[in-house]
């Protein structure tokens, strides 16, 4: 490699909430390190995947999705993305098909092309509608702003990713690899654990809990003597009736939230886990400053 003239480049994937962008870089990567969901804000840090082919290094990040914040963790979200875009070498800009752009993309947009960074027209979900609608969303927006290039993509069924991929890869500059060529993040193992936790909070509890959650891991620990992983984790909620849905009747819930997340997190560290899960009320933390920082954000 060291006679190869090496290329390697820092993209930010940005959008609106619920519009695929955790899907798509977890296609891009071919692995799982954000986590995917059906309600919007799913995402609430930055989450950096690494693909490294050949002689290209790129460097994704995902970002929250651009919204209005109606907490102090919805600033923490906004300011995330407007960081994520002042730092790299271009910008995904992931869009959904079929829906027209809203206020919260055009300022979005906005804000992006200030820094006069490349900025790749995304169109996602290219599998839910005709192809008249994304090809007609396409060129409404090429008319109205400069992208680079436009591309049509399913994170779902992997349509039009490779051909992104190959893109990016040509459109990176020439420099070093930041990182060894077998890193698929920089993620810290208990993020990418308490991530998945929180996914099953996601997809297992009603509309107005799951926004009110965070998981703490607090101990993560290896066994010496087993290939098996110890891992003891707390999901915070915001009031007592919230811990007694979570928990459920007779424990059921919580016990489905783990089981279902225990199997995610041994197909990512590769081994057996022994997940335990406690719960804890703390009222109103969204909007605690010193539990937000506290919890990483």
């Amino acid at each position: 490699m060291s006679n190869i003239t090496t290329k390697c480049g820092f993209l930010t994937i940005i959008g609106k909430p619920n519009v695929g962008k955790s899907s798509l870089m977890n296609a891009i990567i071919g692995e799982k390190l954000a986590i995917v969901s059906p309600r919007p804000q799913t995402t609430r840090n930055r989450i950096t995947g690494i693909l490294t082919e050949d002689n290209t290094q790129l460097i994704f990040l995902d970002t929250p999705g651009f919204h209005k914040p109606l907490t102090k963790l919805g600033e923490h979200m906004v300011n995330t993305v407007s960081e994520a875009i002042g730092d790299v070498d271009a910008a995904i800009f992931v869009t959904e098909a079929g829906k027209k752009l809203s206020s919260s993309e055009e300022e979005l947009l906005e804000k992006a092309f200030k820094k006069k960074i490349p900025i790749f027209l995304v169109i996602n979900k290219i599998d839910t509608v005709l192809k008249e609608a994304f090809i007609s969303k396409a060129n409404e927006l090429l008319l109205k702003y400069n992208f680079s290039e436009v591309f049509y993509t399913s994170a779902i069924s992997g349509e039009g990713i490779d051909e992104l991929i190959k893109t990016l890869k040509a459109s990176a500059p020439e420099s070093p690899f930041y990182f060894p060529e077998d890193y698929y993040s920089t993620d810290p193992e208990r993020f990418i654990v308490s991530e998945l936790i929180r996914e099953k909070l996601l997809s297992n509890l009603r509309d107005e809990i799951p926004h009110g959650t965070a998981v703490e891991i607090e101990k993560m620990r290896d066994r010496e003597e087993k290939e098996i992983t110890d891992i003891e984790a707390v999901i915070i909620c915001e009031k007592d009736s919230h811990k007694g849905i979570i928990i459920g009747k007779g424990g059921a819930m919580l016990k489905k939230i783990g089981s279902e997340a225990r199997s995610d997190i041994e197909n990512f560290l590769g081994g057996k886990c022994n997940l335990k899960i406690w719960v804890k009320v703390r009222s109103d933390w969204r909007n605690k400053e010193t539990f937000i920082r506290s919890m990483g954000f």
